[in-house]
């Protein structure tokens, strides 16, 4: 693989991570419930658990990389608002297929990892069972 082709997918990474980080996913997905455009108290009621200060890093970030547009509104009540980019626009075929993903096998999702847990449980048990007899039959 070649210098520019391993740096491409480096910068490619970078971006996936931003857009699919905890926060950011979250905020674009409010984004997408509110016809693209929300005042900052409607994306912090939106996004539950996420503080002040994590909120505007993240629009930060997102404005930065060109896919939320900031708007400082002067008339009353004054605010912030903050709007997809035309490029952030094109994300929001891919956030809302995400989420109807999401709600549709969410279910099936937490089977699994019961069932995945329920496992590590069984052969911890039969380790350590095995263990125990082991040691016994040394003494």
């Amino acid at each position: 693989m070649g210098k520019s082709v391993g740096m491409s997918v480096r910068m490619d990474r970078v971006l996936l991570d931003q857009i699919a980080g905890q926060w950011n996913l979250l905020i674009l997905s409010a984004l997408c419930d509110h016809e693209g455009r929300a005042r900052f108290n409607v994306l912090k009621r939106s996004v539950p658990g996420i503080s002040q200060k994590m909120l505007t890093q993240c629009l930060r970030q997102l404005e930065q990389s060109g896919l939320v547009a900031r708007l400082v509104l002067t008339e009353s009540p004054v605010g912030v608002e903050y709007s997809f980019t035309k490029l952030g626009e094109t994300l929001e075929a891919p956030i809302t297929a995400l989420y109807q993903w999401t709600s549709k096998h969410s279910a099936a999702v937490r089977d699994a990892q019961k069932s995945f847990d329920a496992k590590k449980v069984n052969q911890k048990s039969k380790a350590m069972s095995g263990s125990s007899t082991i040691s016994r039959s040394n003494q």
